[in-house]
C-alpha cells in the first residue's frame, strides 16, 4: 500500500466515514490506497441486511473516472450489466412510443447497486466497516470530532464525512440549509421473480427497463441481475402526501385501490406489479438540495453524495456524482500544498459548483417528465435535440 506524503492533511490523521454507499466507500478506498487510516460506520446491521436498490448507470468523468481510480474497473467488468441500458418508453397501456436510447448510451454501462456496493467493500482491509453502528450526535472542536452512535458506543477522529444520504443527520452539523420538495412523490416496490409472477412484462424488458409516460405520471420498471424487478410511479402530489393520505404502505388492497385511481385507466399489466410486489410498498417525497448553496467549510467535517447535495433520480447522476465527490475530496485531502480546512474547502467549492449544474438539469427532467410535454419531448431527446427543448418556457425556469 502507498504511503501517504508526509506534509499530506491526513498524515497520520484518523477518519470516520459515516454511510456504506456508494461515495462513502468509493472515499474509503481511494484514501486507504495511499495508506490513511479509515472507518467507515454504516447503520445496516450488516453487508447483507437490507435489499440493495435498482441498477445504475455509471458515466465516464465522473462514476467510471472513480472506479479507474480506486483500481476496480476489472471488478467492475466482472460485474456490470452489458444490454441493461436499454430502456423501452411506452404509454399507459403499454404501446411502444421510443424504443431506442439512442447512441450516447453505451458511454454509460449499468451495474446493479448491490454488486457495486460488494465490489467496494470487497476492495477495502477487513476491519474497515463498523457495522450496525447508528449515528446519533456528535461533538466537534477544531482539533477532533466524537461520534455518539445510538448504542451508546463512541468514536474519536480527526475528520469526519457524512455520507449518510438524503436523510444525513451530519448535514444540519454544517448548514442549516434544507432539502426542497420536488413536487413529485415516489412509491416504490419490488417484485421477486418477474419472469414467473409477470411473464409479458418479463418479455416487455428484455433484459432492460421501461418507463411509462402517460397523464402526468411516471412508472419505472428495472429488471435486475438477479430476475427481479424494481418498480416506481412518480406523481405529483403533496409533500405530506405519504403521511396524510391515510394509506397502510403495508396493506396490498388499499395500495392497489389507489393505484387504480390516481393511474386510472392504466393497463392492468402495470396492476400485476402491485398484485405480485413484496410488502410494504415504500412512498418516497423527491426533495432536491437547494441548486445554489453555500456555507463556510469546516476544518474537519464535510459531506458528500446525497448529504451533499440529493436529487431526484430523472437524470440518473446520483451516484455518479456521489462517487465523483470521493473522487475530489481524495484528491484535496492528499494534496501536500493543503491543511485540511483548505482541502475541504477546495472541494466544498468545486463539489458545490458542480452539482448545482446537475441539480437544475435533474429539476428540469422532473418536471419534464411529470408533464404533458413529456412524450413530445423525449422523441426529440432521443433525436439530439435535448439542448433545444430543456431551454423551452416552462422547463426553464424549474431550475
Amino acid at each position: 500500500m502507498t504511503q501517504i506524503h508526509k506534509q499530506s492533511p491526513i498524515q497520520d490523521k484518523q477518519i470516520a466515514i459515516i454511510g456504506a454507499g456508494p461515495g462513502g466507500l468509493t472515499l474509503a478506498r481511494l484514501l486507504q490506497m495511499q495508506g490513511a487510516k479509515v472507518k467507515v460506520f454504516e447503520r445496516d446491521i450488516n453487508q447483507f441486511a437490507r435489499v440493495q436498490g435498482a441498477t445504475l448507470n455509471l458515466n465516464e468523468g465522473s462514476g467510471l473516472s472513480a472506479l479507474r481510480a480506486a483500481g476496480l474497473m476489472g471488478a467492475f467488468e466482472l460485474a456490470y450489466r452489458p444490454g441493461a441500458e436499454k430502456m423501452l418508453f411506452v404509454d399507459a397501456q403499454a404501446a411502444v412510443i421510443i424504443d431506442e436510447l439512442g447512441p450516447e448510451s453505451n458511454d454509460r454501462p449499468e451495474i446493479d447497486r448491490g454488486p457495486l456496493r460488494n465490489l467496494l467493500l470487497a476492495s477495502l482491509a477487513d476491519d474497515t466497516v463498523v457495522w450496525d453502528a447508528r449515528f446519533s450526535s456528535l461533538q466537534r472542536t477544531d482539533e477532533s470530532v466524537e461520534i455518539t452512535f445510538e448504542n451508546g458506543d463512541k468514536f474519536t477522529a480527526d475528520l469526519v464525512v457524512a455520507a449518510d444520504g438524503a436523510n444525513s443527520k451530519i448535514r444540519p452539523y454544517i448548514t442549516s440549509l434544507a432539502p426542497e420538495y420536488s413536487g413529485v412523490t415516489v412509491l416504490e416496490g419490488t417484485v421477486v421473480d418477474v419472469k414467473t409472477a409477470i411473464p409479458e412484462l418479463y418479455e416487455l424488458l428484455d433484459g432492460g427497463k421501461v418507463c411509462v409516460l402517460d397523464d402526468e405520471k411516471t412508472l419505472f420498471i428495472v429488471l435486475k441481475g438477479d430476475g427481479s424487478v424494481a418498480f416506481y410511479t412518480g406523481h405529483k402530489a403533496d409533500q405530506h402526501w405519504s403521511t396524510e393520505c391515510r394509506i397502510d404502505f403495508s396493506d396490498r388492497d388499499q395500495v392497489l385501490t389507489w393505484f387504480r385511481r390516481e393511474f386510472k385507466g392504466w393497463s392492468d399489466i402495470w396492476v400485476e406489479l402491485f398484485r405480485h410486489a413484496s410488502l410494504p410498498f415504500i412512498p418516497r417525497p423527491q426533495f432536491c438540495a437547494p441548486v445554489h448553496q453555500s456555507w463556510p467549510s469546516l476544518s474537519n467535517l464535510t459531506m458528500l453524495g446525497d448529504a451533499a447535495h440529493v436529487m431526484p433520480p430523472y437524470a440518473g447522476e446520483g451516484v455518479n456524482m456521489a462517487m465523483q465527490d470521493a473522487l475530489v475530496l481524495a484528491s484535496q485531502l492528499l494534496n501536500p500544498e493543503l491543511d485540511m480546512h483548505a482541502a475541504i474547502a477546495a472541494y466544498e467549492t468545486e463539489m458545490r459548483e458542480r452539482n448545482a449544474e446537475t441539480a437544475a438539469e435533474t429539476l428540469k427532467f422532473t418536471k419534464v417528465f411529470h408533464s404533458y410535454e413529456a412524450v413530445p419531448f423525449f422523441r426529440e431527446f432521443f433525436s439530439g435535440n435535448q439542448d433545444v427543448l430543456l431551454q423551452k418556457e416552462g422547463f426553464r425556469e424549474a431550475a
